[in-house]
C-alpha cells in the first residue's frame, strides 16, 4: 500500500505546488495520530509545521523544528504499557520528524503504523489488512489536497 501513496504523490510531482502538497499531506497524516504523541516537545514541533503551512512560520523555524523533532524521536524511550499499544507514540514521533523533514511517504508510513499500533497493538501491525483503511484515507487525502492547492 505504500506504493499507492508514493504513486499518488508522484502523480503530482510536476505541479508547482508539489512541495506544499508533500508538507500538507505529511501534516495531515501526523495530525490523525496527534493524540498518540506523548512528548510536549514533539507536539510543539508539529505546531511549527502547521504554522509554516499557514504562512505563520518561516523556513528557518521549520528547519529548527525538524532537527528538534528528529532528536526527540531518536531519544524516545517508548511506553511502559503492558500490551505495547503505547509504543504507538514512538512511531507517531518519527512521523512528526519525517513530516517536518519533508519526507511525506515516510511520515505517512510511520503515522499509519502508529494508528494501527494504537488501535490494535502488536497483533494488528503484523496483519497487512490492518493498514488498508489508513492507506486508503492517505491516497484520498493526497487527491483532496492536490485539488485544493490547484484551485488556489
Amino acid at each position: 500500500m505504500t506504493d499507492a501513496v508514493s504513486s499518488a504523490l508522484q502523480a503530482h510531482q510536476s505541479s508547482a505546488t508539489y512541495q506544499v502538497l508533500n508538507l500538507a499531506f505529511a501534516f495531515e497524516c501526523v495530525a490523525r495520530v496527534r493524540h498518540l504523541l506523548e512528548d510536549e516537545g514533539v507536539l510543539r514541533c508539529l505546531d511549527v509545521l502547521e504554522a509554516y503551512l499557514k504562512g505563520e512560520a518561516d523556513l528557518q523555524a521549520l528547519e529548527k523544528a525538524a532537527a528538534e523533532a528528529a532528536a526527540l524521536a531518536i531519544g524516545h524511550q517508548g511506553s511502559r504499557s503492558l500490551d505495547g499499544v503505547g509504543h504507538a507514540a514512538v512511531s507517531a514521533s518519527y512521523a512528526v520528524a519525517n513530516a517536518l523533514a519533508g519526507r511525506a511517504v515516510q511520515a505517512a508510513d510511520y503515522a499509519a503504523y502508529a494508528a494501527v499500533y494504537g488501535e490494535g497493538g502488536y497483533g494488528a501491525v503484523s496483519d497487512p489488512e490492518s493498514f488498508v483503511a489508513e492507506r486508503n484515507w492517505q491516497v484520498a487525502a493526497i487527491e483532496r489536497l492536490a485539488s485544493t492547492l490547484a484551485a488556489r
